[in-house]
């Protein structure tokens, strides 16, 4: 058996990257390596990078592969290239932090190397951190729900988007779920992406009450598909298209055209498939930094919801400071159980 190769350089659009410990297993199922991934990205180069350039982006990074532990990489490493720009962040808390702030393919290798297989992009770019020009949406199957029942929210979204004067853009998760994902112009807050989000989650969940939810607590959720509102909450992110998902198989969020959600099976989509079907179709999400949609009605259904039927604030994740006009962060059958104990 050879000896082990313990560096190579790769090139990324004219720059070298050195990978070290090239052949280290990252998905031993499949016996991928380090440079498998690498190499993964490489041949999706200008989605990926596209998916990333200019956001603050944290990395969550496998030193020891999929089956070992793994961790958030938030602030930029004290090695970070010159070449490699960052941008200032502020956490819900208030404290600041430098992220990296992708703009070249080679940014992407240089993460590679540390073991970064999923990319959490932040939805704003560098220029301006304080308010996203993307609005996403995340649809996560509930226990008993799967990616057939994901598509039919999918598709119903896609209507109440349409409605609203907005377009989305649908990829899988890596997992059984879907994210869509809508550019807008940067002019909305966190704060108000965020109601424009649950406004379009509670439309589709008037539209397929049986099938969809808001509920954030879990109790409460049943066997549906959850529109996960707080993913559009301050330092809360999704992972980015064409990440690689920490799953045995070595899955990637593949970016989809609406046409295809139906007939695709996520588990199609890996590091080894993913390069084909790149070079055949290329990166089908790639007009999306074209437009720029404005939220003035889903905030207006939003309005409405308030004003007519009740239905303000949703929880904030428990992390988070308390937010003006958020309602109790007591799951439902905790806050009946203290008002039996205290009555």
């Amino acid at each position: 058996m050879g000896a082990a190769v313990k560096a190579v350089e790769l090139e990324a659009d004219g720059r070298a990257v050195r990978l070290s410990s090239p052949d280290k297993v990252y998905f031993p199922e499949k016996g991928y390596t380090k440079r498998d991934v690498a190499e993964y990205f490489l041949a999706v180069g200008p989605g990926i990078t596209r998916a990333l350039r200019e956001r603050p982006t944290t990395l969550q990074r496998f030193v020891d592969g999929v089956e070992g532990e793994f961790f958030y990489q938030k602030r930029a490493p004290k090695n970070l290239p010159d070449w490699i720009p960052t941008a200032r962040i502020a956490f819900p808390s208030g404290r600041p932090a430098d992220e990296i702030c992708p703009t070249e393919l080679a940014a992407v290798i240089w993460a590679a190397n540390l073991g970064t297989l999923t990319f959490h992009p932040w939805p704003v770019r560098s220029t301006d951190t304080d308010h996203p020009d993307e609005l996403r949406i995340d649809l996560d199957p509930q226990p008993g729900t799967d990616y057939a029942d994901a598509v039919r929210a999918a598709h119903e979204l896609r209507s109440v988007l349409d409605d609203h004067g907005l377009r989305g853009w649908p990829k899988t998760s890596g997992g059984r779920g879907i994210h869509v994902f809508v550019p807008i112009a940067p002019e909305w807050t966190f704060t108000e992406v965020r109601r424009a989000a649950i406004a379009a989650g509670r439309e589709l969940e008037r539209r397929m009450p049986d099938r969809v939810t808001t509920a954030w607590w879990k109790e409460e959720r049943g066997e549906r598909i959850f529109v996960d509102f707080n993913q559009t909450a301050r330092d809360r992110t999704i992972a980015s298209a064409y990440s690689v998902r920490p799953r045995p198989h070595a899955p990637v969020s593949a970016p989809l055209r609406w046409e295809e959600i139906d007939d695709a099976e996520p588990g199609d989509f890996d590091i080894r498939t993913m390069p084909k079907r790149y070079a055949d179709v290329g990166d089908v999400h790639a007009d999306m930094d074209d437009h720029a949609f404005r939220l003035d009605a889903l905030l207006e259904l939003a309005d409405r919801d308030e004003r007519e039927r009740g239905l303000g604030d949703m929880p904030y994740p428990p992390e988070y400071p308390k937010m003006p006009g958020e309602p109790k962060r007591v799951q439902p059958s905790r806050a009946r159980h203290d008002g039996e104990t205290a009555g």
